[in-house]
């Protein structure tokens, strides 16, 4: 196979994955909600669960996105130095962005910041946003596509806290989110923290922490504790599904953390919504793809 070739094969399969994340929901999204609506006795919050299995139904049905909004594309990728299409890769996942647009389709949702024409294409100066972490000694791609949409992930936000304030200050300033920022997001919400030394590090820890499946857990047992206090403060405020109040407003809470410099301690908090659209991919050096967040899916068929 020519370079050109494994390319467009590449591409291809890609444009596939996006469009299906942007239809179905992730196996261990749909498992919490169907968790978190047995959780509820508001009749109210249980109906609004059960509109939202019928949202899925009706996308996988209809073959059409299950939210009209479907964001603007985020990849999170974690690349072997020794995968044989390194070199193209943002390239490849622009025009894959593309294709999945229209043949999906996908909402137009790239404006050209202060042109301010929307390219209809759902790419333009730095988007698709894609962040990298490269592997040394290795031959593998993986890959997280995410739909950051404009009522959740996107409207994140960061600041530096002084020392004196500590975890505490931590706890407050992501419970302060919650009470606005989190009644706008579509609950039950998925709450990314990121903890580390500046605003762009923790800001990007805040969304890293999106990517974690469900269930999982910061491996340090202080940050992990902090997951669970802050998921069962957030629960307590009552905002439920959609916001209409009930018994559970998180889907989890993720922590990501660095070192920081002694006089800071940055913070962060990102979103994601009930409808989170997150998949996760992993290509072999001979573009082999297989998917770990939705069963059943074959792209290489």
């Amino acid at each position: 196979m020519t370079k050109e070739e494994s390319v467009q094969l590449m591409t291809d399969k890609m444009a596939k994955f996006v469009g299906y994340i942007g239809i179905k929901l992730p196996d261990d999204v749909i498992a919490k909600l169907s968790e978190l609506r047995e959780k509820e006795t508001s009749p109210l919050a249980r109906t609004i669960y059960d509109t939202m299995f019928k949202n899925q139904e009706q996308a996988v049905a209809l073959n059409r996105p299950s939210c009209q909004d479907t964001g603007v594309l985020q990849f999170w990728v974690k690349c072997g130095v020794n995968f044989p299409l390194m070199g193209e890769l943002e390239a490849l996942l622009k025009e894959a962005v593309v294709k999945a647009t229209f043949a999906t389709p996908l909402r137009h949702n790239s404006v050209e910041t202060f042109d301010e024409y929307n390219t209809k294409r759902n790419v333009g100066k730095g988007t698709p946003t894609v962040f990298w972490d490269i592997v040394p000694n290795d031959d593998h791609c993986e890959i997280y596509a995410y739909m950051a949409g404009g009522g959740c992930t996107l409207p994140g936000k960061a600041m530096v806290l002084m020392p004196g304030a500590g975890y505490e200050g931590v706890t407050q300033f992501v419970m302060d989110q919650m009470t606005s920022y989190g009644l706008n997001a579509c609950p039950p919400l998925l709450v990314g923290v990121g903890v580390a030394t500046s605003v762009e590090t923790a800001a990007l820890l805040s969304k890293k922490a999106l990517m974690r499946p469900l269930g999982s857990h910061n491996p340090n047992e202080r940050a992990a504790q902090m997951e669970k206090l802050l998921e069962d403060g957030i629960n307590a405020i009552g905002l439920g599904p959609q916001g209409m109040s009930g018994n559970y407003s998180v889907m989890g809470v993720h922590i990501e953390n660095t070192a920081r410099h002694p006089s800071t301690i940055g913070v962060a908090v990102n979103v994601g919504c009930w409808s989170h659209r997150r998949g996760h991919v992993i290509f072999d050096k001979d573009l082999n793809a297989t998917v770990t967040t939705h069963s059943g899916v074959d792209l290489n068929g």
